[in-house]
């Protein structure tokens, strides 16, 4: 067989029958696309996206925010990313809430679909509208929300005292054996801006970091972490030295929300796809990895309660217990300010 001397022609790929599958593969992915970091959204869901939309992972959430503050500026795709079309893009509240106080009608598009956000519990709805007046309509679809919790290793005498809640993380016991997260705003949730109590935590910490603060809990470096729910759930099972306590006053919510840029194509939203996530088989599937619809308790209830009582406890908390938890609204550049300046002062003095 003779050696190939020069590339073949487009005619010649065609005529080989070759050309369309190699010429498409270096064309842009046509459609509109999802966004997302990686990891973001389960898989399960993922692959059931539909056609013509197509997922377009980036790296990390914050990759994923430089784009939509890109689409949100530009009113145009970005130009770094030809081939994305951003239909969607998939955030959780913090990394929403840092593209300021102008996230709302003008830059985004509502999912009109009243009918799939009333199966929704009311708890979420505030965030559904991104904080805006009631009676606004829906600009996020808050598909799973999660807790921050204490997550206890190892240490049976702390659970023993659960009920007293996030005061357990003061514990002279926990000085320099605590996670705390990364975000300065969570700490002074738990606290309720107390700046005495929040000088004594900030003493206990050995770290603050969620991302990393699992794996310093499970290696033993540390004995107790304030983390979202999320993480946690998946890990019941299997490890029988972790402990979850979601003190009975409350918590800080975090949420996982699908955005709809308004300078995004006029494809309809997917959804049939958008409200799988709410149902079985798909519905289990997502529970056990932690993620949970914000649906009414007593239709979570059914498919919780098939898994071990000490997880369905947290998958399925009651009606109460949610009504005492709270969302973080985007804060203005002056509360920033404000909680920084607190945080600063609390700091621990060398």
């Amino acid at each position: 067989m003779a050696l190939l001397s020069a590339p073949l022609s487009r005619r010649r790929l065609l005529q080989l029958g070759l050309g369309a599958g190699l010429l498409a593969a270096c064309r842009p992915a046509e459609g509109p696309q999802l966004l997302l970091a990686e990891g973001e959204l389960p898989a399960a869901w993922l692959k059931q996206l539909p056609d013509p939309w197509r997922s377009q992972p980036l790296a990390d959430p914050a990759a994923v925010q430089q784009q939509l503050q890109a689409v949100v500026k530009q009113g145009v795709q970005h130009k770094a990313q030809p081939g994305v079309q951003p239909g969607l893009v998939a955030l959780s509240d913090g990394w929403a809430s840092g593209l300021g106080s102008g996230l709302g009608p003008k830059v985004l598009q509502p999912f009109g679909a009243p009918r799939l956000w009333a199966r929704l519990a009311p708890f979420s709805a505030e965030v559904a509208r991104l904080f805006g007046p009631a009676g606004t309509g829906e600009l996020a679809f808050p598909w799973a929300y999660s807790p921050w919790v204490i997550a206890l290793r190892s240490r049976p005498d702390l659970l023993a005292r659960r009920q007293e809640g996030w005061a357990l993380l003061l514990d002279p016991s926990l000085r320099g054996r605590l996670v705390l997260p990364s975000s300065p705003r969570i700490s002074l949730e738990i606290v309720k801006g107390d700046f005495a109590q929040l000088e004594r935590l900030r003493a206990q910490a050995l770290a603050y970091d969620e991302r990393d603060g699992l794996n310093l809990l499970l290696s033993g470096k540390a004995d107790a972490a304030v983390l979202p729910l999320q993480r946690l759930i998946p890990l019941q099972r299997r490890d029988q030295r972790l402990a979850v306590i979601w003190p009975e006053s409350g918590a800080p919510l975090s949420w996982q929300l699908l955005l709809r840029p308004a300078a995004s194509p006029p494809q309809q939203p997917p959804l049939e796809w958008l409200g799988a996530v709410l149902e079985p088989p798909l519905l289990e599937q997502l529970l056990a990895r932690g993620w949970v619809p914000p649906l009414p308790q007593a239709e979570l209830a059914p498919v919780a309660r098939r898994f071990p009582a000490a997880m369905a406890a947290l998958l399925l908390p009651g009606d109460a217990l949610l009504q005492r938890c709270w969302s973080l609204p985007p804060l203005s550049l002056a509360q920033q300010l404000a909680q920084q300046n607190l945080w600063d002062a609390a700091a621990p003095r060398s």
